[in-house]
């Protein structure tokens, strides 16, 4: 059997890059992406772009000490639908890095043209107390380059 890689974003500069494609189930009755959808694109992008960065979340979830990255604020701007079959380009951006979470710029772009617009702000919370704990530094380093 081939072996079978799974879609893989890449780097230019600073900036992450994850292809993604709408499929039916993306859609909703009007046959564009039903918005919720565009949340689901950029969780995966946010996903790759730490493994890009050789950060595993699983180990983070595996640990004694589990921690892992949650979603504190989104805002998020809608600027043209897309529909079945449309290749997209979701960006990643880390535009602010505290000690116990950060804010990602992502688009999600159809053609080079951004379609949604998203700042997310996560936090790396102790999954055993609920509380913020500092991000991982071998992570922080990535950006202080």
């Amino acid at each position: 059997m081939p072996q079978i890689i799974p879609p893989q974003g890449k780097f230019v500069d600073d900036v992450f890059y994850f292809p993604a494609r709408v499929y039916y189930e993306d859609t909703d009755a009007g046959g564009v992406v039903y918005y919720a959808n565009y949340l689901r694109f950029a969780e995966r992008a946010r996903t790759e772009f730490l493994r890009a960065l050789n950060f595993s979340q699983h180990e983070g979830l595996e640990a004694d000490d589990r921690s892992a990255f949650v979603v504190r604020h989104c805002e998020i701007d809608y600027r043209s639908p897309a529909v079945l079959d449309d290749l997209l380009t979701v960006s990643c951006k880390i535009t602010e890095m505290g000690g116990a979470s950060c804010t990602i710029h992502q688009e999600i772009m159809r053609d080079d043209k951004a379609i949604v617009v998203l700042d997310v702000k996560v936090v790396y919370v102790s999954l055993k107390n609920k509380r913020p704990v500092r991000i991982p530094q071998i992570l922080k380093n990535h950006f202080s380059e």
